[in-house]
């Protein structure tokens, strides 16, 4: 199957984006999925917005049966060329200082997230107390 199978670019593979021509790239691989898009179970906007990257994460995220994957085959096209596939960005936040100007510290709000409904808990026992005494 991969042996002769011919080769696709991320940008060739994208162009193929509507319900009436739908390409998916899964695990290396090039698919036509357009004749699937009424069958597929999660709907063809599913599919849709799979269109124009690497859809083997959200491939894989579902967790396909063993026949979903064997389907495959038939829909299968050709390879995609790795070298046009983005590479995932890791994103590191940046490192936030400990004391900020101006706001309320945590541990403040955390004395506070106790005391008042305390307080609130206490006031009503007490206006309890009061007209039950009356």
């Amino acid at each position: 199957m991969a042996g002769d199978a011919k080769v696709y670019t991320l940008a060739e593979v994208s162009t193929h984006n509507s319900s009436k021509d739908c390409w998916l790239v899964i695990c290396g691989k090039v698919y036509d999925v357009t004749k699937f898009l009424k069958e597929h179970p999660g709907g063809d906007e599913v599919l849709l917005l799979s269109t124009g990257k690497d859809a083997t994460h959200d491939f894989e995220d579902v967790g396909h049966s063993t026949s979903a994957r064997a389907m495959m085959d038939e829909y299968y096209v050709g390879e995609i060329d790795a070298a046009t596939i983005p590479k995932k960005v890791v994103h590191t936040p940046t490192k936030q200082p400990n004391y900020n100007p101006g706001k309320t510290s945590e541990s403040f709000v955390k004395i506070l997230q106790v005391l008042v409904p305390l307080l609130i808990l206490g006031f009503a026992i007490g206006i309890r107390y009061y007209t039950k005494s009356a």
